[in-house]
This record gives structure tokens, sequence and C-alpha cells, in this order.
């Protein structure tokens, strides 16, 4: 026991020194970088076809003509050579690419804000789709929320919404995916988990062994419910308890709405499931990855992946370090 908590203690001096390494980088930074603005902002658009394109051409020049690229390439740089010319799209279809890799704060709702907007300003209603490529195991609430009403604006515009899923779409990350009209997983993809949990240590008993009071002042009988450091009570337990519950109601209340053929006494315990069992309950419509949906739609859409690339100054960038680290902490 000696050992562990010998171990315990030099973790939490080990963690508390980087924290502090980082806060003080982040301070510096923030104070060497104060009077350059917010960073830098673009959009980014590229043709997805074009890719595709160029998969195909080199490759099959490659393996007809290993030897010959030199001579191609000369002939294209030769004055008056005649330029490839992409094809003309017309008036096909549209598909817009966007993506989403959540955190537990899905910090990346900034950027799809900024990208819906920028879809919704061209997208021809009932004409173009979206295709949205998630990875999310979840995290806050009102962040999930914020992200999945995102997706909602596309769809209040008329716009079809394919969301596929490589690896996880779990808890909010289910949830984005919901707002979506069809959802493609891969066949070992992770989704589901319906539910809300809250945890978190309480020191209190800790603390009075050496003889350390906290005091928790509120105004309000539910300012509070559990607390880190003060005593908990049956009643503030009680009240959280209620609060997940709501939350879950919520949740499953949106899955009705956007989902209304799921059986949701049977999914919504918080267990999560692979794409093939996803398909048999519902949770999910087809499966495949995303790179062969793509591949596939390539054919008859003009496919354009829109991107809103934001570079943080370097202090902000050194405080979602910090917050990172945090989480997994938590998460540990």
């Amino acid at each position: 026991m000696d050992a562990i908590q010998g171990y315990l203690l030099f973790l939490a001096k080990a963690v508390t020194v980087v924290v502090a390494a980082l806060f003080l980088a982040a301070g510096l930074a923030g104070a060497a970088g104060g009077g350059r603005g917010a960073g830098q902002e673009r959009l980014v658009v590229r043709r997805v076809n074009d890719r595709h394109r160029d998969f195909e051409r080199t490759l099959r020049r490659r393996m007809t003509s290993p030897g010959g690229w030199r001579e191609r390439l000369r002939a294209l740089r030769a004055p008056g050579a005649a330029r490839p010319r992409r094809p003309a799209g017309g008036d096909r279809p549209r598909i817009f690419v966007l993506r989403f890799h959540g955190d537990l704060r899905a910090t990346q709702v900034e950027s799809l804000r900024e990208e819906v907007t920028a879809v919704l300003t061209q997208a021809r209603r009932h004409l173009d789709r979206v295709v949205l490529l998630l990875e999310s195991g979840g995290g806050m609430i009102p962040h999930y929320g914020l992200a999945a009403a995102q997706i909602q604006r596309l769809r209040e515009a008329d716009l079809h919404i394919t969301v596929t899923v490589d690896r996880i779409a779990a808890s909010g990350g289910y949830l984005m995916a919901a707002a979506g009209h069809r959802i493609v997983a891969a066949p070992f993809a992770v989704v589901g988990s319906i539910g809300v949990v809250a945890q978190l240590p309480n020191l209190h008993r800790w603390l009075k062994r050496r003889d350390v009071d906290m005091e928790v002042l509120t105004a309000g009988e539910y300012k509070r419910t559990l607390t880190l450091l003060g005593r908990n009570t049956p009643e503030g337990r009680a009240k959280l308890q209620e609060e997940l519950e709501q939350a879950h109601r919520l949740f499953k209340d949106f899955l009705a709405r956007n989902r209304p053929g799921l059986d949701l006494e049977r999914v919504g315990t918080g267990e999560y499931w692979y794409g093939e069992q996803a398909v048999t309950l519902g949770l999910v419509d087809e499966l495949a990855t995303s790179d062969g949906l793509l591949c596939h739609l390539a054919a008859e859409h003009d496919l354009y992946e829109v991107t809103w690339q934001r570079r943080q100054p370097l202090g902000r960038r050194l405080g979602g370090a910090i917050g990172r680290i945090l989480e997994r902490i938590g998460a540990g």
C-alpha cells in the first residue's frame, strides 16, 4: 500500500510540474503574441474527383509504360503542347464533403459552423448533397448538441446528408450522426452508446483525516449537487441522477424524431455495437467505408471537400494542449 501511495504521489507531482510548465509557456506565448491578432483563417476547397482521377492516371501510366514518364513530361513542356483538360461538370449534382473529428469538447464545431455556412451559400436545394465523415466517441452534451444543430441547418435547407463512420460514432458522436438522413458505417465501426454519464472523485474524507475543512456555500438549493472537495449528500446525488435521466430522455427524444424506426427501449441502454450488429438494430443504414462511398459517388457527382482552417495563436494552442492532458488524466 505504501508503494502505491508513493507512486500516486510521484505521479501527482509529475503532472503538476508538466501542467505548470505548459501554463508558463502559454503565458509567455500569449505575452509575445498578444498584438498579432487572432490567427489565420481561410476556407479551403478541394475537388475530390480530381484526386481520384490523378490516382487512376498515375497508376495506369505506370503500369502500361513504366519507363515512359520522362518522355510524357517533355511533351507536356514543349511549346504549344496541349494540356489535359478537366471535363466540365455541367449541371451534375454536387456533393460537399465535410470532416468532423470529435474530442470531449467537440472543439471542431467552430470550424463546422463556418463550413456549413459556406456550403449553404452555394448548395442547390433538392439537387446537391452533403457527406459528413464523422469520427467521435462523444463528450459534453451542449457541445455535441451544437454540432448536431449545425447538421440540422443543412437538413432545413433541403440537402440530403449522408454520415459515414469508419471507426466510431458513440454517445454525442451518434447524436451527430442521427442528425443526418442516412448513416453508413464500416463493418467494425463502433456506434451507439446512447446514454449519459457523470463521474468525479471526492476527496472530502481524505481532507477530514488531515484536519482540513472545505466550506461550500450556495444560494439556491441545487446550485451544487456533487462536489470534488466538499461533503456530498444523498439529496445532491439524487438531484444529479435526475439531471442525467432528463438529459437521457432528451437524447432519446432527438433520436425518435430523426430515426423513428429505432427501438429505443432496446438500443437506448448506453451499450455500443459494431457496424454489422448496428445494421440489424437500425442504428445504421448501410455497411461501407467512406473511401468506398466517395469513389462510388464520384462517378456521377462532382465532389468538393470543404474545410475551414483556423491556425490558433501559440498561446491558445498550448492552452488546448493543457486541456487535453487534463481530459486524459480525468478519463484515466
